[in-house]
């Protein structure tokens, strides 16, 4: 039976892939200044024969390392078609862009780091909020990508795909490194490891300080990352425990009026309100074990955010302005129980796996609170949320023949809510108690995908499946407006999806590696960023189709080129085409790259991304611009050091990182007045990192 890339098998797969990069490791004898190549997973992997559908794939470390990344989150943009932006501070989750969607802050794209769920359900600021400011780059072994919704292992928020992210479980070198920028950009990093007792104990921690290059504002961002990790080996298995910790605090530069810079009242680096910003701490511990057969882990996450922003200004205040702060406050435990055997089913080989999946969402604190300067003036909606969630899925994957292979999956979910909104907290007390309740709801999902492999080098894919997203739990027991005081209706607890595509998968003399994927998504109901509140709400029906392309070629072992395209249509299914495109949505997307590494320990790396307009408005008579940004990176490499130079916006583009079009109002204006806001691309900017390895 051919092992399948799933979250189970996934550990057989991994000592299967390879690609090469020029990584010193710590048994390298120190008078040997000539670095050693060493085999890696990547993407110069033949996944033909073993992935069950076009539309995914795996990431090494050796080709994240090798990317300039301006921001943590781009660690994504390793991700075929997907787009990582940014509209306010850097402390603050990032705006996601895959398949035509707007994801705003992930509500259809799900994310794991090991076993541990990134997306936050019920959140202060948004559905599915995924901030991957706890990451250390460095520290991630491998991503494994899936795009749509055709694996019964991914429940939650993935109707556009979903990645896991799995951190290192050994070290291949100990770095001490320093990396210093424009802006008193600062970054200190630290990996060791150590054997201790029958084990290994790995961790690191991460510095990282600046003041922003924004005209008005000294965003004063500090970020204090730890992690520690033990691996051993248990009752014939593996055996592992990390704790990680997170707390992080900045002032941010949000989106501005175009108005605003046209007039001269700031500049195109400017804020019209500079006293906003946030802070936010994420603390885990998750245990693993794994053998042959079966997968057992579990995790609890202690995690707060106070996110204050202005979109509005002066809009609903004309005196003391529209600032709010956004409260999320929380634990959060979940557990995973994995069974996979191999048999035979008529005489052909099949893989059986089977799921349970346990989550629960303890609350204390979603909250709307008004502000003014980062004071407290009085509370908009305070809620205690208890949200549970119960997943079960079974997948089979089977031989027909030599050259045709199925896949079928099925995955049952339930969710629980309960909100109480009649709440005092921080000497505040808003009686909603009306919008208090209880509600549940189920989902079953289908799963099928075929294969035909042409040969050793090509094979064919077709997936169908359905997945979902869940809504935010205030939005399923809600009946009146905490601000307007308006009457509301309940939404759906759970929104389905429906996904289908065909591609093509190549992979030929190790040398050159292609997927072409046909795709189209039907869901049953949107969620959108409404500008004035800076919240997300559920409207209509929709349907979104596109092609996607990505390409490898590798020259030689030296030079890399990459080329991804992807073009989607997005428009909402039940409205008149006069008024039926969903704002925000990129129609294409191109991410080119070149990078090569030298026997001599030189290396490189030269990427563009472009992202084509957005509709602004339901019309289409307001876009966006589209954007373009161009990174560079070069490097040189011995076996204990290394110094990396990064250029980011080499070519100092003026294009803007997000666009919306909502109505504001600034001081002096007399009423609101629609107008584009946009967050620029950060400028040019210069960054050296030297690195010691040990």
């Amino acid at each position: 039976m051919k092992t399948q890339p799933t979250a189970l098998a996934t550990v057989l797969l991994s000592f299967s892939l390879s690609s090469h990069a020029v990584v010193p490791t710590s048994s390298l004898d120190s008078s040997n200044s000539e670095p050693e190549i060493i085999e890696v997973k990547g993407r110069h992997t033949n996944l033909v024969g073993s992935a069950i559908s076009a539309s995914q794939g795996l990431i090494s470390q050796a080709e994240i390392s090798i990317r300039p990344l301006l921001r943590t989150g781009e660690i994504l943009e390793t991700i075929p078609g997907l787009v990582v932006t940014q509209h306010s501070g850097t402390g603050k989750a990032n705006q996601y862009f895959l398949r035509g969607f707007n994801l705003d802050h992930g509500t259809d794209f799900a994310t794991f780091v090991d076993n541990m769920p990134v997306n936050m359900r019920t959140h202060g600021h948004g559905q599915g909020y995924s901030d991957l400011n706890f990451i250390i780059p460095e520290f991630i072994q491998e991503i494994e990508y899936k795009k749509g919704p055709y694996y019964a292992q991914v429940g939650d928020f993935s109707g556009a795909g979903s990645a896991t992210m799995r951190q290192a479980s050994s070290l291949e070198r100990r770095q001490l490194s320093v990396s210093l920028g424009r802006d008193n950009y600062r970054r200190y990093l630290l990996t060791n490891q150590h054997q201790l007792a029958e084990g290994i104990l790995l961790y690191a921690i991460e510095r990282h300080t600046g003041d922003g290059n924004w005209s008005d504002i000294n965003e004063d961002l500090n970020k204090t990352n730890g992690i520690v990790k033990f691996k051993s080996e248990l009752f014939d298995g593996d055996f592992s425990i990390t704790a990680m910790a997170y707390d992080g605090n900045w002032n941010s530069a949000d989106q501005i009026p175009q108005r605003a810079v046209e007039r001269g009242l700031i500049d195109n680096f400017g804020s019209i309100d500079p006293t906003v910003g946030g802070k936010s701490h994420r603390y885990s511990i998750s245990s693993e074990w794994r053998n042959q057969h079966w997968q057992v882990s579990a995790y609890a996450i202690d995690y707060s955010m106070s996110l204050i922003g202005n979109f509005t200004y002066f809009m609903e205040d004309p005196l003391k302005g529209d600032q709010m702060e956004q409260v999320d406050r929380r634990q959060l435990y979940g557990a995973n129980v994995a069974y996979q055997k191999n048999g035979e089913l008529f005489g052909k080989e099949v893989e059986h796996q089977i799921g349970l999946e346990l989550r629960y969402d303890d609350i204390d604190e979603v909250a709307l609170y008004k502000t003014s300067s980062q004071r407290r003036l009085g509370a908009i909606r305070i809620d205690e949320v208890a949200q549970w969630s119960t997943g079960l899925f079974w997948q089979s994957d089977i031989d027909i023949t030599d050259k045709l292979r199925s896949s079928i999956g099925l995955r049952y979910d339930r969710y629980n809510f309960d909100v109480a909104s009649s709440i005092a907290k921080n000497h505040y007390e808003v009686d909603l108690t009306d919008n208090s309740g209880k509600a549940s709801d189920d989902k079953l999902s289908f799963k099928f995908n075929l294969s035909y492999a042409i040969d050793q080098h090509v094979e064919l894919y077709g997936s169908i499946g359905q997945g979902y997203h869940s809504n935010d739990a205030r939005g399923t027991t809600v009946v009146v407006d905490a601000i307007s005081g308006d009457a509301l209706s309940p939404v759906d607890p759970l929104v389905g999806s429906l996904g289908y595509e065909v591609g093509l998968r190549s992979f030929w003399q190790d040398q050159f590696n292609l997927s072409l994927v046909l795709w189209r998504l039907e869901l049953d109901s949107e969620l959108i960023f409404v500008g004035d509140s800076g919240s997300t709400e559920p409207s209509g029906a929709s349907k979104r189709q596109g092609l996607e392309l990505t390409s490898y070629y590798y020259f030689d072992h030296h030079w890399t080129l990459d080329l991804e395209y992807s073009i989607s249509d997005s428009i909402y299914a039940t409205e008149p085409k006069s008024a039926n495109l969903i704002p925000g949505t990129i129609d294409k997307v191109v991410q080119l790259g070149l990078s090569g590494q030298w026997d001599n320990g030189l290396f490189g790396s030269l990427r563009m991304r472009y992202f084509g307009k957005r509709p602004l408005t339901e019309d289409g008579l307001l876009n966006s611009k589209s954007s373009k940004v161009t990174n560079f990176r070069m490097g040189y490499r011995t076996s204990d050091w290394s110094l990396t130079a990064d250029i980011l916006n080499v070519l100092d583009s003026k294009d803007h990182d997000i666009d919306y079009y909502y109505e504001s109002q600034l001081k002096g204006e007399a009423q609101p007045v629609a107008d584009y806001h946009y967050h620029p691309l950060a400028p040019r900017s210069f960054r050296i990192v030297v690195s010691y390895y040990f």
